[in-house]
């Protein structure tokens, strides 16, 4: 049988690991929400640049 020791030091373990699995994930999500934020804003500054253009060509 496993000793108290022991099983707790198992349980902070999987506990570290999976916060640390957590924190991974949540960058992961971070960034690719940023990245489509900007990707975004790209987007709408070329739309407005062209509607400028349009507008001047009128």
């Amino acid at each position: 049988m496993a000793s108290s020791k022991r099983m707790a030091d198992l349980g902070y373990k999987m506990f570290s690991g999976t916060m640390m699995l957590l924190t991974l994930y949540g960058g992961y999500l971070c960034s690719i929400r940023a990245y489509r934020y900007f990707k975004r804003q790209e987007q709408l500054q070329a739309a407005a640049e062209n509607q400028t253009e349009a507008v001047m060509k009128d």
